[in-house]
């Protein structure tokens, strides 16, 4: 495979964050109401059937246990958590929240990783989460508080499966694509049993939300979660969640454009200075290139992040 430069690397990486960011006005406007598990399951297990079926390749050994764990965290929890959001309040605030999603990665890479945060990641990631709680409190009266805590805990979610992933990197010789296949297949399982027990036989679906499902299993799934785990193995943790904030914006820009979504000037500012700060933090990573191993892929013991010192790290 040729060898993309780190521009491109993070561009293509990017596209995963933008196409989220549609995730919410899709939600509203094409599928069923309320049915955040079926819709979740829907997003996860077909794509991540597909997948599998093209990678035709099995996890072996402790990362069966691994594959489940990340499905859990990157796809089993966040997806119903994102859709409750979405279902409870408008698009551009559920995405918005995401913007803390800096903030704990920083954090737990400094407890997983070994990477110690550096006053710029440290600030950036306060700055965004203040920006933060100016647009939520200030939309107090129209926010369902559930809606803001399911959108905390899915960008909590995301945020450890995103470092963990980086930890545990990838088994030798298995590309991005096995491993979002077995991430998407874990978490789609995960979530089938409990859209059932909860929410009951699926919903009539009408040629509206066919569309829409698909849309969100195909492009907004497998095609962008590929993109964002062969993203995660190349970039640094810090320069993958500071891609975060494109989702946000794409929701927000989509809100205001598609549906009409009113903002107050306290929301804009607070949302300007979340984008800001997080955008701050992506330029501030210098990122050196991977170092070769002689499988063709990065050097699965060592990983050299700017933001703290040499960690040895399981590589993909």
């Amino acid at each position: 495979m040729p060898v993309m430069k780190r521009p491109a690397i993070i561009l293509l990486t990017a596209l995963a964050p933008v196409s989220w960011g549609t995730t919410y006005a899709v939600t509203t406007e094409f599928l069923p109401a309320d049915r955040p598990l079926f819709t979740g399951l829907l997003r996860a297990l077909p794509a991540g059937l597909v997948l599998l079926a093209l990678a035709r390749r099995l996890p072996k050994g402790a990362w069966w246990g691994k594959a489940a764990v990340l499905g859990a965290l990157n796809i089993g929890a966040f997806f119903p958590l994102l859709f409750l959001s979405a279902y409870r309040m408008p698009g551009g605030m559920a995405a918005v929240v995401g913007s803390v999603g800096p903030l704990l990665v920083v954090g737990l890479s400094a407890l997983l990783l070994g990477q110690r945060p550096t006053p710029r990641s440290v600030l950036t990631g306060l700055v965004a989460a203040f920006g933060v709680s100016l647009v939520v409190l200030k939309a107090a009266g129209a926010l369902d508080p559930v809606g803001v805590l399911a959108a905390l805990a899915s960008t909590a979610s995301m945020s450890a499966g995103t470092v963990l992933t980086k930890r545990w990197g990838r088994p030798e010789g298995v590309g991005p694509l096995a491993l979002t296949a077995w991430q998407l297949t874990a978490g789609g399982l995960l979530i089938a049993p409990l859209a059932f027990l909860v929410e009951g036989a699926p919903p009539a679906l009408d040629g509206r939300a066919i569309g829409g499902y698909l849309y969100l299993a195909l492009a907004n799934t497998a095609i962008a979660y590929w993109l964002w785990f062969q993203g995660i193995g190349r970039l640094t943790a810090t320069q993958i969640t500071f891609l975060g904030p494109l989702s946000p914006l794409t929701a927000a820009v989509v809100g205001w454009a598609a549906l009409g979504q009113a903002l107050t000037p306290v929301q804009v500012a607070g949302m300007a200075l979340a984008f800001g700060a997080t955008v701050a933090g992506q330029l501030g990573v210098r990122a050196s290139a991977p170092q070769a191993h002689p499988s063709g892929h990065p050097n699965p013991r060592l990983d050299k992040d700017p933001a703290g010192p040499k960690v040895p790290v399981l590589r993909r």
